[in-house]
């Protein structure tokens, strides 16, 4: 099982990016899928994550700002996140049921 993060870039402060997740190598239909994010010298934090059911959790963070959403028929996990704020910036991680892990996008939000 393979995935891959891509999406990541350089913004400014209150503008919007969008990750996104392949995975191959399994379905992610019926999968808990999730995204983590880790920053400098911080512990790994949750994001977001969607259950197989597609009932949705957030992290406290980035309620109301984050969006998560899964496409099956491509095998695709997504994260919106608008209102970009500084720390947000991190290094972003999608995960499948926490037993598989991209190799993480940067994010970076900055004047």
């Amino acid at each position: 099982v393979q995935l891959q993060a891509s999406g990541g870039g350089l913004v400014q402060p209150g503008g919007s990016l969008k990750l996104s997740c392949a995975v191959s190598g399994s379905s992610l239909r019926f999968k808990v899928m999730g995204w983590y994010r880790q920053a400098p010298g911080k512990q790994r934090e949750l994001v977001a994550q969607i259950a197989g059911g597609g009932s949705k959790d957030y992290g406290d963070s980035v309620k109301g700002r984050f969006t998560i959403s899964r496409d099956s028929n491509k095998n695709t996990v997504f994260l919106l996140m608008s209102s970009l704020k500084p720390e947000d910036t991190a290094v972003y991680y999608c995960t499948m049921a926490g037993a598989y892990w991209g190799q993480g996008t940067q994010v970076t939000v900055s004047s």
